[in-house]
C-alpha cells in the first residue's frame, strides 16, 4: 500500500490546500493529512480546530483514497516515518516555496533516503493565496469566499467574530 502524508498548518485550510489535497489523492492508497502544530505561526485555530476543519474538507475525497487526518508534532520526517509514508507531499505556490522547500527536502533525504518528497505545483489560480492573507482579509471585513470553502469561510468569520 503506498501511503502518503500531506503535512501543513492549515489555518485555514485554502482552496489551494484543497486542490493539492484532490491531486495527491491519485498518487497513493491512503493519504494521511498532518495538521502541524507550530505555535511559531502564531495560528488563529486551535490544533483541534485546524483538523475537524481538515476533516471536513478532506470528507469530499474518501472514494478516491483512505484519507486519515491527524495532528502531528515533531520533526516532519520523524512523523512520515511513525506513519509509513513512502512519500510526503508539498505544494509550491512561488519561488519563496521553492527555496524553503528545496531545503527542507535536502535535510529531510539525508535523514530518510526511503522517503520521497513530491511537489505540485499550485494551479495559477491559487498562487496568490496564502492563509496568512486570508485571515488578514477577514479581518478588515473583506470576500474571502473566492479562496476558501463556503464551511472554512464560515468557521473563520465565528472565529474573527468571537476574537473581536
Amino acid at each position: 500500500m503506498k501511503i502518503g502524508l500531506y503535512p501543513g498548518t492549515f489555518d485555514p485550510a485554502t482552496n489551494g490546500h484543497i486542490d493539492i489535497l484532490s491531486r495527491a489523492v491519485k498518487l497513493v492508497d491512503k493519504l494521511i493529512v498532518g495538521v502541524a502544530s507550530n505555535a511559531a505561526k502564531k495560528p488563529l485555530f486551535s490544533l483541534d480546530e485546524r483538523v475537524e476543519m481538515m476533516r471536513t474538507e478532506a470528507e469530499q475525497f474518501k472514494d478516491m483514497a483512505d484519507i486519515e487526518v491527524r495532528p502531528m508534532t515533531g520533526l516532519l520526517i520523524q512523523f512520515a516515518q511513525d506513519v509509513g509514508a513512502q512519500v510526503i507531499i508539498r505544494g509550491l505556490r512561488a519561488v519563496s516555496d521553492f527555496e524553503y522547500e528545496f531545503q527542507m527536502t535536502g535535510m529531510n533525504q539525508r535523514l530518510n533516503t526511503d522517503i520521497e518528497t513530491v511537489f505540485f505545483m499550485a494551479d495559477p489560480q491559487y498562487q496568490a493565496i496564502a492563509s496568512r492573507l486570508i485571515k488578514e482579509i477577514a479581518r478588515l471585513g473583506g470576500d474571502i469566499t473566492p479562496f476558501v470553502s463556503p464551511y472554512i469561510a464560515g468557521q473563520l468569520m465565528e472565529k474573527i467574530r468571537n476574537n473581536a
